[in-house]
């Protein structure tokens, strides 16, 4: 069977920046502890499990490597040495140095300061101060597994079947009508709007207590509350270098709406005053800083969990989940912001997202405050991140979660399968723990592209397939080969492109598919067309915006999944925040301009009392009649508001040529 993937023929595509876009390994953080867990993926730990051992074959007293016969032993072409000579299976003394299997008659001791040659002698290496110790435990012992060929068969494990807990999609009442301020509700409702200006009006109360900033503040309702997130929205749509710029009177620039709405002074103080957490409980929080009961992200859990709560109640996934990191841009120096370099946002929150691969809805979503309680003790933060997410009895059976190369691991994948549910995701180094080390029949510089080798550990498999570089993928759901082809632009021997079919394994077909053409890119990249995220001064403000936005985004795709179901067309995402704008300001998007009264009507040019008198006493010469016709002509009409006499009988109608392209006031 031959599948054409979503590949531009005529534009050549590197998978160097499709995966190295998803490698997340290398991770800096403000925190220790964050920095300490990506090293505990990369390191061995200081003991080594009993797995890596059931794995590596138990050396023997002449040193010889034990393992099954492969349909390549046979072959010498298939892994020769330079001098094409076949490789033997006898450890020389340099790889008995290098091997880290260890035999029952092998007991390991602990080393005297003597026993030490010079370099490893501690004076000979001086930690430098504040520096982590490394670890002296050996690594995993290297599985001595071969990689196997695309004409080798692969047999594929029995797949589980599919058993969400509730039918896939929008979990709403299909013969009623929403509006997209119903939709929006859902996710902040009534309740939480009251809590909101609650909250909003005892910190407004604290902050005039305190002194700083003189302002008149008058409680918020919840009517106000809305018009506030109304203008929100707005000021994403209608994009000014600043806020305030949105009330700028007299000016071709000024903006007619927002002062219709709220003054720009009594937006600026809700700004300044929105607050999610009891200003009360904050403080006795704040008293529990250093303990273990210290929350660090206490402000933002009523509306994190509002939201959270709401987006697994309206919606259920369909089969395929993508689990990744999200980064909400901000400088602030809180201790609760990450450094992520491989992100194209550099500095900010840490989110991770997981979400349905085919929409980009936003299942659930969790903040990492810099600092984490390993719930798996030694898993590490990328291991307790996606179990978070996925251990759900809301969700399910039989899903597939789809990572990238920071939450690839083979316990993650096999606790997952232990769940029934699959997984698959990218790797980087084979060096990282309970990956293969084989090093035998892997790739050599002569391999054409599309060249594929395998190992399969069940339930795990290990493919490796080479293209314009050597992209190694680990899965629990799919066969290493099936057949499945893609188009590649190539040069051939004359130095001419053109469209080439090279094999592909199917986990990096579908990979492609549902990370690349969807999943927490498509989520990350619907809430970034029309953001409400802008500077402020308080982190807990910024992660409010970035609440908002997946309130507004989830919206959307539960109108589109209704209007999908009864078969109409939906708005598009830029009319959905429109109407959505317009309905939290209590307004309509097509609003009729009303004009102003204007004083440019006719009336005499002379007030004669008698009536036989007013036709011909008192006319004066039109104006328009003397310039472009120039002809004297007498009118007994005038316009008050330009005080020029004019023309106004039925076959001459100076008066409306003379108005003609004047500017007139326009507003309500």
């Amino acid at each position: 069977m031959e599948v054409d993937a979503e590949v531009d023929v005529g534009v050549e595509t590197h998978w160097d920046d499709f995966f190295d876009a998803h490698d997340d390994s290398e991770t800096s953080s403000e925190s220790d502890e964050s920095l300490l867990n990506e090293r505990e993926w990369e390191d061995e730990s200081s003991e080594t499990d009993e797995d890596d051992f059931d794995s590596a074959e138990p050396s023997t007293p002449d040193r010889k490597r034990a393992r099954s016969p492969s349909p390549s032993d046979n072959d010498p072409a298939t892994i020769t040495t330079p001098k094409d000579e076949p490789i033997t299976d006898t450890i020389t003394p340099k790889d008995e140095t290098e091997t880290h299997s260890i035999s029952p008659k092998d007991e390991p001791t602990t080393p005297t300061i003597a026993s030490l040659t010079p370099s490893q002698s501690c004076s000979k290496r001086p930690r430098l101060c504040g520096s982590r110790p490394r670890s002296k435990s050996p690594h995993a012992a290297a599985s001595n597994s071969t990689w196997n060929t695309e004409k080798e068969q692969d047999v594929l494990p029995t797949p589980k079947g599919f058993r969400p807990a509730r039918p896939p999609g929008h979990q709403l009442n299909p013969s009623s009508t929403y509006t997209p301020l119903d939709l929006f509700k859902l996710f902040i409702h009534d309740d939480s709007a009251m809590t909101l200006c609650m909250n909003t009006n005892k910190q407004a109360a604290k902050n005039i207590a305190n002194g700083g900033k003189k302002y008149t503040w008058t409680n918020m309702t919840i009517k106000e509350f809305y018009s506030y997130l109304g203008l929100t929205f707005f000021f994403s749509g209608v994009r000014l270098s600043r806020i305030r710029d949105h009330w700028r009177k007299n000016t071709i620039f000024s903006q007619l709406f927002p002062p219709t709405v709220m003054s720009r002074d009594r937006y600026q103080v809700i700004s300044w005053n929105i607050h999610m957490s009891d200003p009360g409980e904050d403080a006795e929080n704040e008293k529990l800083k250093g303990t273990p009961a210290y929350d660090r992200l206490f402000r933002i859990k009523p509306l994190l969990n509002t939201i959270t709560q709401a987006c697994k109640a309206f919606y259920h996934p369909c089969k395929n989940l993508y689990v990744d990191e999200r980064t909400v841009a901000t400088k602030a120096h809180t201790g609760k912001t990450q450094n992520t370099k491989a992100k194209p946002t550099k500095c900010g929150f840490r989110l991770f997202v997981l979400a349905d691969s085919s929409n980009g809805y936003t299942l659930d979503f969790t903040v990492y405050a810099g600092k984490s309680k390993f719930v798996s003790g030694s898993a590490g933060l990328a291991y307790d991140s996606v179990m978070s997410l996925t251990k759900d009895a809301q969700l399910g059976s039989g899903y597939h979660v789809y990572v990238d190369s920071y939450h690839t691991s083979p316990k993650l994948f096999k606790d997952l399968h232990t769940l029934n549910i699959g997984a698959c995701g990218t790797y980087s180094r084979d060096t990282r723990k309970g990956f293969p080390h084989a090093a035998k029949n892997t790739f050599n510089k002569k391999a054409p592209r599309g060249t594929i080798k395998w190992i399969r550990e069940d339930p795990l498999l290990y493919v490796k397939w080479l293209d314009t570089r050597e992209v190694s993928i680990c899965s629990t759901i799919h066969q290493a080969f099936n057949g499945d082809t893609i188009q590649r632009r190539v040069k051939n021997v004359e130095g001419v492109w053109a469209a080439q079919t090279i094999q592909c394994p199917p986990a990096v077909l579908d990979y492609h598919k549902h990370i690349g053409g969807g999943g927490v890119d498509l989520s990350d990249t619907l809430s970034q067309y029309y953001s409400v995220h802008h500077r402020t001064m308080r982190w807990d403000r910024t992660l409010f915006f970035h609440f908002l936005d997946i309130a507004a985004t989830n919206s959307y795709l539960l109108h589109k999944e209704l209007c999908t179901e009864k078969q109409e067309q939906p708005m598009t995402h830029r009319a959905f925040l429109e109407e959505l704008t317009a309905q939290l300001c209590g307004v309509t998007v097509d609003v009729p301009v009303a004009r102003k009264q204007s004083d440019h009507v006719p009336v005499p040019t002379s007030m004669q009392a008698e009536t036989t008198k007013r036709a011909s006493y008192g006319r004066k010469s039109c104006v328009h009649c003397r310039k472009t016709e120039k002809t004297s002509r007498s009118t007994p009409w005038k316009c008050k508001s330009c005080d020029v006499a004019l023309c106004l009988i039925a076959d001459r109608n100076c008066f409306e040529e003379w108005h003609k392209g004047m500017v007139y006031e326009w507003g309500e």
